[in-house]
């Protein structure tokens, strides 16, 4: 018993230590995410369609993407240059940060009509296989419920152009068999998820 007792009271101790500094964490990731809020917003709610949601998103999704921008395994003009001055404790730091945002409903109106074909494409191509029900995302696989409609229209027909290949060929064989109406239907179906 006095074995448990010890075990018992180091635990305790040990998880209040942490607990001021995943706290430290969240701050560090705030204020080295200042940079970020022009596109993706303060609190991670995207400013603009075109921008990502961040809030609420895996901390491993967000540090796995942050890291492919500054190695070059995914390119964009804009969070190329933003990645590469990066540190790992940075990138750590900014994903958790939005990781313990919340993330707000979209204000994008989808089209009912749109969103029941969305529906339906989703489950026949099994999408919730990685991304699970209500598109909560796991690890590495994004949370995309209620991401922005234009993003999400974006890397889908990136995946299915090859534009975008940073995800071991999992999106770009789905998004091979979508064609422009499906990946729109998928976006207004996306968008619509809280």
């Amino acid at each position: 018993m006095p074995k448990i007792s010890a075990w018992l009271a180091t635990t305790v101790s040990a998880s209040l230590l942490l607990a001021p500094a995943a706290a430290q964490d969240i701050e560090a990731g705030r204020a080295k995410s200042a940079a970020c809020a022009a596109c993706h917003g303060v609190d991670g709610n995207s400013v603009a369609g075109t921008f990502p949601n961040l809030a609420g998103q895996s901390w491993r999704y967000l540090y796995i993407q942050l890291q492919d921008f500054k190695a070059g395994r995914r390119s964009d003009p804009l969070m190329t240059p933003m990645a590469l001055p990066l540190s790992r404790q940075d990138m750590i730091d900014i994903a958790n940060y939005y990781a313990a945002q919340l993330a707000k409903p979209s204000s994008f109106k989808a089209d009912e009509a749109k969103i029941k074909l969305g529906r339906a494409k989703a489950d026949e191509t099994l999408c919730a296989m990685c991304h699970l029900g209500g598109f909560a995302g796991q690890n590495e696989i994004p949370k995309v419920a209620g991401q922005q409609y234009d993003y999400i229209v974006k890397q889908l027909r990136d995946f299915k152009e090859r534009k975008r290949t940073n995800d071991a060929g999992n999106m770009t064989s789905v998004a091979q068999t979508l064609n422009d109406a499906d990946i729109e239907n998928l976006g207004h179906y996306i968008t619509s998820l809280r």
